[in-house]
């Protein structure tokens, strides 16, 4: 049914542009005709509008992979230097958060660790939300910011790493089965705010899968059991993943290349000091407004990766308009 939804919706789309170019041009040939330029400069006005429509649906065109419909995990850690990239770990869970809320789509906190001082060392958001997996999925690797810090008494410039991981959230007719034996279950008692119950029992789970070294943990319930399903749920969504990526890189080595993840493998750096610039380094993509970045604005930086993923990168990223 979501499938069949999403299909009609996207040939009334269609349908809704053709009618609307063929109106634009009618008009145009009857202002021409009846020299009426005020006519004329409206449809065309109207023509370059439906463009931006056209782009984006043009975008969505490349959310083709088998799991780019779903919902999504995103796992940010942060980098070492303790609370400089502990605060920039939660800049991006905010940045990422907006991202998502602007597009209408719903955002839970599975899991967080708070820094010492400030920030987060860790956390799990769930995005849901139509193609969420496939909007997100080049934001996995290492994030760099440049700024002045904020905690340094001397105001010097500071260089923060963190990471992102992103991994869809699979369906129930998918089934991945995972021996027992090959996992370890730890309990534990669950960090930050929440209330008493969440913080004086072991409520919260730890799952490692010993064969592939994947860890998942759940804390946002206060039921250990719902935060075991959440986390089994996670591994299994994990598991997919590396399943997917394993079949990417047997259809093509080069497209295995770009998406590798590693923490040496950063793809965008976020200059605050001293200049303003936001640039992925695997597309050229650029921005000299990081605030805007930062609250969420990334439409084009997912939309040029996702070209440069598809198309490869001897394409350039404007071809697709």
């Amino acid at each position: 049914m979501r499938e069949r939804q999403q299909l009609e919706e996207n040939i009334s789309a269609l349908r809704e542009l053709e009618s609307r170019l063929d109106d634009n041009v009618g008009l145009i040939e009857l202002g021409e005709e009846e020299d009426d330029a005020e006519v004329v400069q409206e449809a065309e006005g109207a023509l370059r509008a439906m463009k931006a429509d056209i782009d984006r649906r043009q975008i969505e065109m490349l959310l083709s992979g088998e799991a780019d419909p779903n919902d999504t995990y995103i796992e940010i850690h942060s980098g070492a230097g303790g609370t400089e990239s502990q605060d920039w770990a939660s800049m991006l869970m905010r940045m990422y958060s907006r991202w998502a809320e602007k597009r209408k789509m719903k955002v839970e906190l599975l899991e967080i660790h708070d820094g010492e001082e400030a920030g987060i060392k860790s956390a799990t958001l769930l995005i849901k939300g139509h193609n969420a997996y496939g909007w997100l999925k080049t934001e996995s690797g290492v994030h760099r910011l440049v700024r002045i810090s904020p905690f340094d008494s001397q105001a010097r410039r500071h260089t923060s790493f963190s990471s992102i991981w992103v991994y869809p959230v699979i369906d129930d007719t998918i089934e991945i089965d995972i021996p027992e034996s090959e996992v370890r279950i730890d309990t534990y008692r669950a960090s930050g705010a929440g209330g008493q119950h969440v913080n004086t029992t072991d409520s919260a789970v730890r799952i490692t899968h010993i064969p592939s070294n994947i860890v998942v943990q759940c804390q946002n319930e206060r039921s250990q059991h719902k935060n075991r399903a959440t986390a089994w749920e996670m591994l299994r969504s994990r598991l997919y993943e590396e399943e997917l990526k394993k079949r990417e890189a047997e259809a093509s080595e080069q497209e295995a290349s770009k998406t590798e993840i590693g923490w040496g493998h950063q793809i965008r750096s976020y200059v605050l000091q001293p200049y303003q610039l936001v640039k992925d380094l695997r597309t050229g993509t650029e921005s000299t407004s990081p605030q805007d970045v930062l609250d969420g604005d990334l439409d084009a930086f997912m939309e040029s990766s996702l070209a440069h993923r598809v198309h490869g990168s001897d394409v350039e990223v404007e071809d697709i308009d």
